[in-house]
């Protein structure tokens, strides 16, 4: 299948993605085979093996609109084999891929939504956070993963650096607590979403450390970073950036854990 690149990406960062899949596909682990960069009239495109299947956002959004408010129940398959495919991921590293610490302060520096003041605390933050050196996603999101066959495969690896995976894990976080749903979905899905975000955290957060040897206090401090990194993508709504900027506030206030 053929990837066309959005009006705002370039043939540079479809070769990055491009490279990033091949480097992590190479590994053996669970993402489409990646064949290359080429042209579709004027749009560049990346060239994907196919997977056949469902995102996990879509199978609970169908899953909810089966249910009934007052028996709701938090299917918890997806979310669990998630965030045990991400604790695999994270047990490679790969010498090509790029820096996650300078992706994520690039991504700091250029918005327009914090002083220079705040966004240098949340650099210095970072600083103070020991360097690791595992190949992690960028953005594990529900979107970003294909159900197949039981299987589940990440897709986009754009903004796959090495680095710390305890950065995906509060990606994971950020976007299931303050993700604002697109308003043409229906109102039944959006009740209970919110009903289950929560939830949806605790399972995810206990699963991946079962499988790793990562714990809360290593998470936390990224809550924040992230949050500030969040407000680069031109993907979320602005009501939802204006949400994290008042987390964000609020934790530079308040930076005790709750």
């Amino acid at each position: 299948m053929i990837k066309l690149a959005k009006p705002n990406t370039g043939e540079a960062e479809l070769q990055r993605e491009y490279k990033n899949t091949l480097a992590v596909w190479e590994l053996g682990l669970p993402v489409p085979q990646p064949f290359g960069v080429l042209y579709v009239g004027k749009r560049p495109g990346l060239v994907v093996e196919r997977i056949h299947g469902m995102s996990p956002k879509e199978r609970l959004f169908h899953e909810l609109l089966q249910q009934d408010e007052g028996q709701l129940r938090l299917p918890t398959n997806d979310i669990k084999e998630t965030a045990r495919m991400l604790s695999q991921i994270h047990q490679h590293t790969h010498t090509a891929l790029p820096s996650q610490r300078d992706y994520i302060a690039r991504n700091i520096l250029s918005v327009d939504y914090l002083t220079n003041e705040e966004k240098q605390t949340i650099l210095s933050m970072m600083d103070a956070i020991p360097i690791k050196q595992q190949i992690c996603h960028g953005d594990p999101n529900p979107n970003n993963i294909i159900v197949s066959n039981r299987r589940h495969f990440f897709i986009d690896w754009n903004d796959t650096t090495i680095g710390n995976p305890e950065a995906d894990i509060a990606e994971y976080i950020v976007m299931m607590r303050h993700a604002i749903l697109p308003p043409e979905t229906p109102s039944k899905i959006i009740h209970l979403f919110n009903q289950m975000r929560e939830g949806i955290i605790q399972v995810f957060v206990k699963e991946y450390m079962l499988h790793s040897n990562i714990i809360w206090d290593e998470i936390e401090p990224w809550l924040v970073i992230i949050a500030a990194r969040k407000l680069h993508a031109d993907a979320i709504l602005e009501e939802e950036k204006k949400l994290l900027v008042k987390e964000i506030r609020k934790k530079l206030k308040d930076p005790e854990p709750q």
